[in-house]
C-alpha cells in the first residue's frame, strides 16, 4: 500500500510564503511523476506544477515565475516553495504520484488527503 502524506499549508499573508511537502511511503519500485495540484471552491482541480525523475518540470501558468517545485529522490520527497502568494492561489492543494509498484505492470495514481493553503488579502 502506497501513502503520500503531506505537510507545510496554512494561513499566510499575501506575498508571503509556504513550503508544503509530500512524502510517498509503502512498497514502490520507481516514483515517475510527482506534483501538486489544487482545488478551489466551486472550481475544477487543476495542474500547478509536476516534476518527472529526471527533474523536468512543468508549471501553470499563474504559477510561473512564484512557484518552485523540487524533489528528494532519496527520500520520495516533493517540495512546493510557493513565494509572492496571492489571495488567488488559495485552495486545497493535493500531492499526486505516478509510479510503479514492485512484481506490477504498468503505472499506478495516488493522491494526498490534501493540505489547505488560505492566502488573505
Amino acid at each position: 500500500q502506497v501513502q503520500l502524506v503531506e505537510s507545510g499549508g496554512g494561513l499566510v499573508q499575501a506575498g508571503g510564503s509556504l513550503r508544503p511537502s509530500c512524502a510517498a511511503s509503502g512498497s514502490i519500485l520507481t516514483i515517475y511523476v510527482m506534483g501538486w495540484y489544487r482545488q478551489a471552491p466551486g472550481k475544477q482541480r487543476e495542474l500547478v506544477a509536476l516534476i518527472t525523475s529526471g527533474g523536468g518540470t512543468n508549471y501553470a501558468d499563474s504559477v510561473k515565475g512564484r512557484f518552485t517545485i523540487s524533489r528528494d529522490n532519496a527520500k520520495n520527497t516533493v517540495y512546493l516553495q510557493m513565494n509572492s502568494l496571492k489571495p488567488e492561489d488559495t485552495a486545497v492543494y493535493y500531492c499526486n504520484t505516478r509510479l510503479r509498484l514492485p512484481l506490477q505492470r504498468g503505472q499506478y495514481e495516488y493522491w494526498g488527503q490534501g493540505t489547505q493553503v488560505t492566502v488573505s488579502s
